[in-house]
């Protein structure tokens, strides 16, 4: 094993060459801000304290507060709270000339995950010739819920911090801070179209990759009431209780909508926080920011799956029996038109994918295009005999890291000879894209990722979606009643 030794803004780093031969090095656990409690507890993220000697890069940071175990990656328990706003650099070691810098925004709902799971490694991708970077930031009530006095959109403000920790330390690992990439799934999708929006975020990067965006963000009427049903869970007021509190109190409430018809959307999809669009730090949604031109000069890949919702009913998550509130008139009988051999559970799938997460990302592109932006869109359809094209599905197939035990349920078994090629030509695209803007194909087609196994061919619905309107969300009921 080879060390390297780089020079940021706060102190000497250490890195590691884990695969011999590869040339790649990796940099885990580099702090970007100061710890986000004690005084700095729901403030903007702080600059880190500078240290002495070489810190060594072996072992990520740790992990935000928040309840879920996730395969392969740490386990968050109260007391872990320390410096988790932390960043991760792979980069292929000896190298002429600056690289294109790929930043990474994992995504879990705003509420859950890390960096530090095994299919965000980064070594495929730096074997590509980029630089990869990424990042931590607070989740759930730390990260986004409301407290009066302080910033809604803390994570995002996270988020910002490490891009600006990028423009000032990349070029020490080789990576050129004038051509950086931002990349995201699901909520990290959100985040970076949320961060293509913002003043805050301007010239820090030039693209953006939204793979599954997640939408609409948040009012601030919501984030208000969903903070008075978390501190009522809880038993006190959020500045009063710890973490690992506040992460019990959220997965109560959210436990409760997802019980509770009257809870509106959260009964289908009890999801407690996100980016609040609070005028300040986030002025609008992103579908109406990119629609205004906000983001001037970023270009973007904007990439759905064909059954995004497939995943969340296989884990039981999903209420087929139930309305879903707020569609267009006509919307459900278009749909059944339109699928006429699909079940009520299909057409239920079929909608809420639609709604929640490929409607949005498109609403994405058009908006921007619309604002004489370039977007290019792709659809994620590998098949597989028990497994669907269903979210988060394509994520193992980007980074190269579709042979790892920890994603076999998301790609159903071991990947063969066609997935090892469908990676490398999805690794190659995002490298091109991140490289010079181009992923491969013409900017008026949206492209089709997939092994070649026959599909049926996708009823348009687009048209059915026509009249809505995608809002911040605003409390449908008090919450959990």
């Amino acid at each position: 094993m080879t060390d390297d030794v780089y020079a940021t803004t706060f102190g000497l780093v250490r890195g590691h060459r884990r695969s011999p031969g590869t040339g790649i090095v990796s940099v885990r656990g580099i702090p970007y801000a100061a710890p986000p409690f004690g005084p700095g507890r729901f403030a903007a993220p702080r600059p880190p304290e500078a240290w002495t000697g070489v810190r060594d890069g072996w072992e990520f940071g740790p992990v935000a507060p928040q309840s879920a175990e996730l395969p392969g990656a740490p386990k968050w328990s109260e007391g872990d709270d320390g410096g988790i706003l932390t960043v991760n650099v792979w980069t292929p070691g000896e190298v002429e000339g600056p690289l294109p810098v790929v930043v990474w925004i994992h995504g879990g709902a705003y509420s859950f995950g890390s960096s530090a799971q095994p299919d965000f490694d980064g070594t495929e991708l730096a074997r590509a010739g980029l630089v990869v970077v990424t990042l931590n930031y607070r989740l759930g009530f730390e990260g986004f819920g409301h407290v009066p006095g302080r910033p809604d959109n803390r994570g995002l403000l996270d988020q910002l911090a490490a891009l600006r920790w990028v423009r000032d330390n990349i070029a020490a690992f080789g990576g050129d801070p004038g051509n950086v990439t931002v990349a995201g799934q699901s909520a990290g999708a959100t985040s970076a179209a949320c961060l293509a929006t913002m003043d805050g975020a301007r010239g820090l990067f030039r693209r953006a990759v939204l793979l599954s965006a997640v939408g609409p963000c948040y009012s601030a009427e919501l984030a208000e009431a969903t903070a008075r049903e978390v501190e009522a869970a809880a038993g006190t007021p959020a500045a009063e209780a710890s973490p690992g509190a506040l992460v019990a109190a959220s997965d109560r409430v959210s436990e409760r909508c997802g019980q509770d018809p009257a809870a509106g959307m959260r009964y289908h999809d009890p999801v407690l926080y996100g980016p609040v669009v609070d005028g300040v730090i986030l002025p609008e949604d992103p579908v109406d920011g990119l629609a205004a031109g906000r983001a001037e000069g970023i270009d973007l890949l904007v990439c759905h799956t064909t059954q995004e919702y497939r995943l969340f009913h296989a884990v039981g998550g999903t209420r087929p029996e139930a309305a879903i509130p707020g569609l267009p008139d006509g919307l459900l009988a278009g749909y059944r038109a339109l699928m006429p051999a699909a079940t009520p559970t299909d057409l239920y799938l079929a909608v809420c994918g639609d709604l929640v997460f490929t409607e949005y990302g498109l609403r994405l592109a058009e908006g921007h295009v619309r604002a004489g932006g370039r977007a290019f869109t792709a659809r994620f359809d590998r098949r597989r005999a028990g497994v669907h094209p269903w979210h988060c599905a394509d994520v193992p197939f980007v980074f190269g890291t579709h042979t790892i035990p920890e994603a076999e349920f998301l790609i159903g078994g071991p990947p063969t000879a066609a997935d090892h090629d469908l990676s490398r030509r999805m690794i190659r695209s995002l490298a091109g894209f991140a490289a010079t803007g181009d992923p491969g194909w013409p900017v008026d087609l949206t492209w089709t990722w997939s092994t070649g196994e026959p599909a049926e061919p996708l009823p348009d619905t687009r048209a059915l979606w026509r009249d809505h309107r995608f809002s911040p969300e605003r409390p449908a009921s008090p919450l959990g009643r």
